[in-house]
This record gives C-alpha cells, structure tokens and sequence, in this order.
C-alpha cells in the first residue's frame, strides 16, 4: 500500500462522485428506461448503467493498471482479489431514485488485498459527501454544490459526537436493517424472524429495540451508522460494492464490521452478510454477542 497515493484516488473519487451526480440529478427518474434483474423489487434503471459507464471510463483512464468491480458489468463467478481494486455502485438505492425519495447515492471504494482503503460516498440529492482514507478519518461535507462556506461545504468529522456515548444494550438502540429483493426462503424467513425479536417486548422475550429504520441504501446506511446516527445495521444479500465505500468509512470513523451471521468477527469483503456497529469507547463486543443471540440458530445462506 505504501506505494499507492491514497490521497489522489481519494481526490479523484470525489472528482467522480461530483460529476456522476449531476448526471444522477439531471435524470428524471418518472420518465427513464427501468428494467428488473432477480425480481420486481430488483430494479435497474438506464441512469445506473450511464453513471456506471462514465466512473469505469474516468478510472480506466487515471488508473488503467488497477482492476474494476461494478454492479452493472459484474458477471457471476468474479471475485474480488488481492490486486488494488475500484469497487463501485453506480447508484445505491435505485428503488428511491425511482420513486423519487431522496436517499440514493453513488458508492466509490478502493480496495487494497481485499479490505477497504478509500470510501467516497455522495448522495446529491441532499448535496452530502461522505469520505475516508485509511489511517486519516472520516469526514461528512454538507452544501458544497449548493454554495455553503464559499463552496468548500461544511466539513464534519465522523461520527458527529465530539463524545460519542458507549453502546448499552439492544433495548437502548437504533437498528437499520433492509427487506432486500429476496422475499422467500430460508433468508427470508431468518430476516422476518429477527425484525420481530428486535421489536417484540422483553416480556415475550424480544430484545425491544428503540425501533428499526430502511433507508433504502446500504451505502447510506452505513454512514449512518459512521456517523453516530444509527447503532447497528445488519444486512444479507447485498454485495461488495454497497458495502466497501461505507466500510473505509464507518472504519475510519471507530466502528467495526462482523460477520453478518453468528461468530463471524472478521468477514470477507465479499461476505454479503454484515453487521455494522458505531464507534464508541465500550460495547462494540458486547452488542454484538447481544445482536447474534437474538439470530440464535438461524443462519443466513448468501453466497458471494
């Protein structure tokens, strides 16, 4: 890594970012070309493959000898390898896009043998811009394109609390989780089984969550969760490129990333199952123990 200038992949992604949002805004999403992939609830939409095609070229072109993972070009079978790495969802959220709801982003990783390096997130329909380098934080700028500073945004750093309050348990909690496109089988039914252990009292022996959010996008739900606002998030069936940009991002900003399913603490990039924790000064370990047993022996069945 040391020979790889994090810095300008960094500087070029937001680069990217910016000028794939405009062409994300410039689309109206009521009259574009949309077609499915695995069911009604995949969508894909013309924006997703113009915005996918103009980063390829972008990258292609500043970083011909690195290798490029992207939704809308990936075939089965590829793999995420050791080699640095772009790993890129053209627009994360494609159902709020066409629906109008403004919680859609484009997700820029860099990955260096297999773990994240670089995040660039941007949502422009709210003009936010998520970011972080390895080792130097992680940073949310807010109104750059609409004018605010001069210009130059208004820069946070993650997570938003200057002190940020040590996790207790579920009860004390705000959980982000995702319906995803697959709705039967085992992993449905494994989902559905813990939304309602996490809501249901602990009389009736649930774990009585503060309550649960979607919002739609794993990209945002994990800055989100970087920046303080979320406790947790668990996801299957989302794939390396909604996860590897939030992932350098939450990282960056002291959370950490486990296995989505029981006793996973270290997972693959490629895992396509995660749960997600905030930083804080104590109980990382401690909610995640919590957050497994609610799982118990259900266990869900993504394969990368």
């Amino acid at each position: 890594m040391a020979d790889i200038n994090l810095q300008e992949i960094h500087d070029t992604l937001i680069s990217v970012a910016h000028e794939a949002g405009r062409m994300i805004l410039s689309a109206n999403p009521t009259d574009i070309a949309t077609g499915t992939k695995l069911n009604s609830a995949d969508i894909v939409t013309e924006t997703d493959k113009a915005v996918e095609a103009l980063v390829s070229s972008r990258l292609s072109q500043a970083y011909p000898s690195y290798a490029f993972i992207g939704e809308e070009t990936w075939t089965p079978g590829t793999q995420v390898t050791a080699a640095p790495t772009f790993i890129v969802d053209p627009i994360d959220g494609t159902t709020n896009f066409v629906h109008g709801f403004p919680h859609a982003c484009i997700s820029l990783g860099f990955a260096i043998d297999r773990r994240p390096a670089v995040g660039v997130i941007y949502n422009p329909f709210l003009d936010q811009l998520y970011t972080a380098i390895k080792g130097q934080g992680a940073f949310l700028t807010q109104g750059a394109s609409w004018g605010l500073e001069g210009g130059a945004g208004r820069r946070h750093k993650l997570p938003l609390a200057t002190s940020p309050r040590a996790l207790g348990r579920l009860d004390t909690s705000l959980v982000a989780v995702e319906w995803g496109s697959s709705r039967d089988g085992v992993n449905y039914a494994v989902k559905t089984d813990v939304f309602r252990k996490l809501c249901a009292s602990r009389e009736t022996g649930g774990a009585m969550v503060h309550s649960l959010r979607s919002l739609g996008s794993a990209a945002l739900n994990l800055c989100a969760v970087a920046a303080g606002q979320l406790d947790l998030y668990w996801e299957g069936g989302c794939w390396a490129w909604d996860v590897c940009a939030g992932w350098a991002i939450l990282a960056e900003a002291g959370g950490r990333v486990v296995g989505g399913n029981p006793g996973v603490w270290e997972p693959r990039i490629d895992e396509r199952k995660y749960l997600a924790v905030r930083g804080a000064p104590s109980g990382q370990e401690a909610i995640v123990t919590e957050f497994w047993d609610v799982i118990g022996d259900g266990r869900m069945e993504y394969e990368s």
